[in-house]
């Protein structure tokens, strides 16, 4: 509800706690990793999508949101690299075949 409201930063206060109380679990992961990513917090981002791509490597969002991430604090060959990873993974998607060639 915290994200929907765009109140980032608060709901990743709450989804560190849920992380704690359940690691490795990818879906807590993944929303806190989105949290941090809208909240500016693209380092802690890019931490937590790497730990969600750890979890489930098979992941095109995983991939996609630390591509994404990394492009942010400008490791853009990293990004490059988890950017087409996402579209090897999703080939249908438009987004992130956009995102990837948007980095160039």
């Amino acid at each position: 509800a915290l994200m929907n409201q765009r109140h980032n930063a608060q709901a990743a206060v709450l989804l560190e706690r849920a992380a704690e109380l359940e690691p490795g679990k990818g879906s807590i992961v993944e929303a806190l990793a989105r949290a941090y990513y809208n909240s500016g917090q693209h380092a802690r981002a890019a931490e937590a999508f790497s730990e969600l791509v750890e979890i489930d490597p098979s992941t095109a969002y995983g991939h996609f949101g630390l591509g994404q991430a990394l492009k942010q604090i400008g490791q853009r060959d990293r990004a490059r690299t988890h950017l087409r990873l996402a579209v090897a993974l999703a080939p249908e998607s438009t987004l992130y075949r956009h995102a990837l060639a948007r980095l160039g």
